[in-house]
């Protein structure tokens, strides 16, 4: 999944550039690494990238030679991750028959690979033999707020579990209860689980946008493709994924994962992807730094000097700098929101 804006990294994530064609680690654009560490589990010809027209030519652009273009699905309006899905697997089912689905949004980061390729190994599995809808939940190492969390039967000696709920976002208290309670695992949402499967929970869950995809995968494979999903797309329902489908089922299981996982949502998280020096910082680009402590200054392309700062963000880019308390970088979206509503639209091209 390959559609998002990336709005908590602004001004650094754009429209047309958005997060998952970012090199935050360094080592690449995000879509790259994700599309690498499946080497070995997915053949080539065999993964999907569903985008939005806004970023599909550099999309494609961007991942080279890594993906067959004609696999990389575009979206004609934004409309959640429900429909991303639903339209991938109509895809899949139309044009090469039933399979295993492996949903990974595009712009995470795993540190260890090998880990993550037995875990998403042991889903697969289940999906293979049983209809049922797995998600690989992260073990959680701290009061994370910022993720939604999976509370599930934890019985010793299993590896699979089934899932009771999906708990949306918590405030600290009930984060921190999550962490020290047995049962509880951060939603990564990657999700494993045959292309039918998924279609016949929505058929469930979501008839209307079933019948919709209904008719866009009927034209596939024909002159009126094109023109059909331009025309259908835009009525499907706007529901992610766990709202429409994983908050209301009864056939879900989770597999616990522990691989150095995070989804670098906003800035506060960068940590996943640099060492902190000796005062908690994280400097990237031209920076003079004194009695700086806890904070992140990504510059680039001028020099960024602070003194005497504490627990702030500082980004700088060629039209904007963002200055922001650390511990309001979720608050970095209300930022594009307020230039959507004050028709600065530019900034965010």
């Amino acid at each position: 999944m390959a559609g998002g804006g990336g709005t908590r990294f602004w001004p650094l994530s754009r429209q047309t550039n958005p997060k998952q064609l970012l090199n935050l680690s360094g080592h690449g654009l995000m879509i790259n690494e994700t599309i690498d560490r499946l080497l070995g589990i997915v053949e080539q010809e065999n993964i999907f990238i569903v985008t939005n027209v806004s970023q599909a030519e550099k999309m494609k652009a961007s991942v080279g030679e890594r993906m067959l273009s004609e696999h990389i699905l575009t979206e004609p309006k934004a409309r959640n991750t429900a429909a991303c899905i639903g339209y991938a697997a109509m895809e899949i089912i139309q044009k090469h028959g039933d399979g295993i689905m492996c949903i990974l949004p595009s712009d995470h980061y795993i540190k260890n690979i090998e880990e993550f390729q037995n875990i998403l190994n042991k889903a697969i599995t289940v999906a293979e033999q049983e209809d049922r809808l797995v998600t690989i939940g992260i073990k959680p190492t701290f009061p994370a707020t910022g993720y939604g969390y999976i509370n599930y039967e934890a019985k010793d000696g299993h590896s699979v579990y089934e899932v009771y709920e999906f708990v949306e976002k918590p405030n600290y208290e009930a984060a921190k209860q999550y962490v020290e309670s047995p049962g509880y695992a951060w939603n990564s949402g990657m999700f494993v689980w045959k292309a039918s499967t998924i279609l016949q929970s929505f058929e469930r869950f979501l008839p209307k946008l079933y019948q919709i995809l209904l008719q866009i995968g009927e034209a596939m494979g024909s002159m009126d493709e094109y023109s059909t999903l331009q025309e259908l797309y835009r009525h499907l329902p706007s529901i992610s994924i766990d709202y429409g489908v994983m908050e209301r089922a009864d056939n879900v299981s989770v597999i616990l994962g522990n691989f150095g996982w995070s989804d670098v949502g906003s800035w506060d998280n960068l940590g996943a992807l640099y060492e902190l020096d000796e005062a908690g910082n994280i400097f990237k680009g031209e920076q003079v730094n004194i009695s700086t402590k806890s904070s992140i200054c990504y510059a680039q392309n001028r020099l960024i000097a602070t003194v005497g700062v504490e627990n702030m963000i500082i980004v700088e880019t060629s039209d904007a700098v963002l200055v922001c308390r650390k511990d309001l970088a979720q608050r970095v979206k209300d930022v594009v929101d307020e230039l959507k509503l004050k028709g600065l639209e530019k900034y965010l091209e």
